[in-house]
């Protein structure tokens, strides 16, 4: 067993804490270890935000429980407590996506592919890299091959495709698919990417990176794991990925004939023996082209096209627009107009409005244009286009359409997106302030179903305001970073929201400085900042947020901004300055009357604010004065049957006394805090209560 107060362990412990705070127990753990680190140093230690910060922390750490036994002991009772994110086994073996019915050639690609994945292991990690251009079947390859080996990947067969996923985003996608709560999985791209590795430690499984763009990307998401082979997907060769280079080529001529007889039979490719030669020279190997090209085999030509079709050397694009002349006109214009902006993955809902019509003849244009290659459906049943094929459809629609309809088409879109982000907002959030008051014709059920329509539309929403951005639409751009506030705060997703975010701050600062948008812009900006973990950055935010709300002398708004600062002086283990951030938020509040807007909520916001001065108290020793502001806070919460909230000071509570030996008193506390989260979907929150309580029993 590994000694608890030994470098490598303290380490551990850290680490730990640190990339656990994407629940609240685990946040609340990360400020409990930095009251302990000051208490063991005898002074104020910055929280650690980097390797070599977290290795200072390890060696003072060490240093000072090595002399003092006492010390020791509170850090190993800490230490056992510390709840790591649990190395699950996926309740189902993860696994690829469906490979395609028929296959041909590649042989000597999978040799390849079989001697890399077992050649002795000799400390480079087994990584192959699968290249070609778009279309060629590079993805089916990686796919079929993946399946052939199942028996050699007894742990599972792991897929993320990267083409709208950033590094970060793709560790998240892999750690749920690898059986890991959402609750655990790290807000820090670093600690996930790492959480990641040690998930991979030790398992035999295959890791396919599909649709890869750069080796930046990549690179995060490897493993040295001798047992995991990592297969990536790309569209070219990757400068600067150490790994085998498999290049896919276009099919031999025998082998798209025989790959275009299995698709659509040997009386049809009979019948069409006088065109075959044009069509597999128009294909020109490409597998994509031969599937869009196999349903049509014996069909008529269409008629010749109205205006200029694309340039036909690339087979990908020469097959969308071979499929595209034969679609019905309602169909043909949805994908027109659905394809003018790259949109991650739209449903009936949105193409409906892209292309001016009834979102049920969109599902069926949509069910067309599927059945013809021209967009593939996701898992969640939503539709996206392969990036020539949307490059076909943007030119089309150009062409055909003209700017102005495609611009209308855009317009309508990020419409359709703000007023669902609107609705979706003020039913998550309707007490708050914060979410913004314009009128929408969308509504919800309820609070969850609320959160999760914004947490499924994330990456539109993204896009939402990339496309007003570049309209010049400064209020839609506003109007729909202010609506992400209930999803930052409830779901997280700030990885995703993150550009987003911060072209909303941008774009405040330059048409609507000093004025409450700007405020709410930047404290948003500044909370998800401190989530992950950007926390010089996330000052700056907060700042800027007091900047503008003092500015527009909004005194509820200025006083939430210091509050801000403060929450994250918190996370930084800065317990005075978060003191004095709190207390001089109060002071904002001040400057309330009984009449002022914001009057009704200042009990409750002072309620809150002697909880954050409870913390910082504690976290600076000073537990008589913390316990006298939380048992304030508590008495508001109970009062007013905000059960979440008084378990969270019952936390508080129990904790700040547990710090000065008196579990007795903490106990009860701890009851009382799990009875009041029997109903709340607070999972994390009782585990960590639980893990408490324990440690209650041990010390009575």
């Amino acid at each position: 067993m590994m000694d608890p107060i030994s470098l490598g362990a303290i380490g551990a412990v850290l680490a730990a804490v640190g990339s656990g705070m994407a629940n609240e127990a685990g946040k609340r753990a990360w400020e409990s270890a930095g009251a302990l680190v000051r208490r063991i140093a005898g002074r104020e230690v910055p929280a650690p935000a980097t390797p070599g910060q977290l290795d200072d922390v390890t060696r003072l750490l060490h240093d000072r429980l090595r002399a003092d036994p006492h010390l020791a002991l509170a850090w190993a009772s800490f230490a056992r407590d510390v709840r790591t994110p649990a190395l699950l086994a996926a309740p189902d073996r993860p696994c690829l996506p469906a490979a395609p019915r028929f296959f041909t050639d590649r042989q000597q690609a999978l040799k390849q592919l079989d001697k890399e994945a077992t050649r002795p292991y000799d400390g480079r990690p087994r990584l192959a890299l699968l290249h070609g251009p778009e279309g060629i079947g590079t993805s089916a390859l990686a796919v079929h091959w993946g399946w052939r080996q199942t028996a050699r990947f007894p742990d599972g067969q792991l897929h993320a495709d990267l083409r709208t996923l950033a590094p970060e985003a793709a560790a998240a996608t892999l750690l749920r698919r690898l059986g890991l709560p959402e609750e655990e999985i790290p807000p820090a791209a670093e600690d996930r990417t790492a959480l990641l590795r040690r998930t991979l430690a030790g398992r035999r499984l295959l890791l396919v990176l599909d649709h890869a763009g750069s080796a930046a990307q990549v690179h995060p998401l490897l493993t040295a794991a001798p047992g995991v082979f990592t297969l990536v997907v790309a569209r070219h060769p990757l400068t600067g990925l150490d790994a085998l280079r498999v290049p896919v080529g276009p099919l031999p001529r025998r082998d798209a004939v025989r790959l275009l007889t299995d698709l659509a039979g040997k009386p049809a490719v009979a019948a069409a023996r006088a065109t075959l030669p044009a069509l597999l020279d128009r294909c020109a190997g490409s597998p994509y082209a031969l599937r869009a090209a196999a349903p049509r085999l014996t069909d008529p030509p269409p008629a010749p096209p109205e205006v200029p079709a694309v340039p036909d050397s690339d087979p990908v694009r020469a097959a969308a627009e071979d499929s595209y002349r034969r679609l019905t006109p309602g169909a043909a214009r949805l994908y027109r107009l659905a394809g003018v902006h790259d949109w991650p993955a739209l449903d009936a809902a949105a193409a409906a409005r892209a292309a001016g019509t009834d979102e049920s003849e969109a599902a069926r244009h949509l069910d067309e244009l599927t059945d013809a290659l021209l967009v593939e459906r996701t898992d969640a049943g939503r539709h996206h286009y392969r990036p020539a094929v949307r490059a076909h459809a943007e030119h089309t629609a150009a062409a055909t359409d003209g700017i102005a309809a495609c611009s209308a088409a855009v317009t309508r879109v990020v419409a359709y997106y703000r007023d669902l982000a609107v609705g979706a907002a003020r039913a998550a959030l309707p007490e708050s302030w914060r979410v913004p008051s314009a009128p929408s014709p969308v509504t919800f059920p309820d609070r969850g179903a609320a959160v999760a329509a914004l947490a499924a539309e994330a990456p539109n929403l993204v896009q939402a305001v990339r496309a007003a951005d570049e309209f010049g639409d400064r209020d839609t751009v506003v109007l729909l970073c202010r609506a992400l506030w209930p999803l930052q705060l409830k779901a997280g997703h700030h990885d995703v929201l993150l550009p987003a975010l911060r072209t909303g701050a941008r774009t405040a600062d330059a048409h609507c400085p000093g004025t409450r948008a700007a405020g709410a812009l930047h404290a948003q900006l500044a909370h998800t900042l401190t989530e992950l973990r950007r926390w010089d950055e996330a000052e700056a935010q907060a700042l800027a947020a007091a900047r503008d709300e003092r500015a527009a002398g909004h005194v509820r708004g200025h006083a939430s901004a210091v509050e801000f600062l403060g929450l994250l002086r918190l996370r930084q283990w800065r317990f005075e300055e978060a003191h004095a951030c709190f207390d001089e938020a109060g002071g904002i509040l001040d400057a309330l009357g009984p009449g002022d807007e914001g009057a009704a909520d200042l009990p409750r916001a002072r309620a809150l604010l002697d909880r954050h001065r409870g913390r910082a108290l504690r976290g600076l020793g000073r537990r008589t004065e913390a316990v006298a502001r939380l048992e304030s806070a508590l008495a508001f919460f109970r009062d007013s049957g905000e059960a979440y909230n008084t378990a969270r000071t019952l936390t508080d509570l129990a904790e700040t006394h547990l710090d000065g030996g008196a579990a007795d008193t903490a106990l009860p506390l701890i009851d009382e805090a799990l009875a009041a989260l029997a109903r709340e979907n607070a999972a994390y929150h009782v585990a960590g209560l639980r893990a408490l309580r324990e440690r209650c029993v041990r010390g009575m």
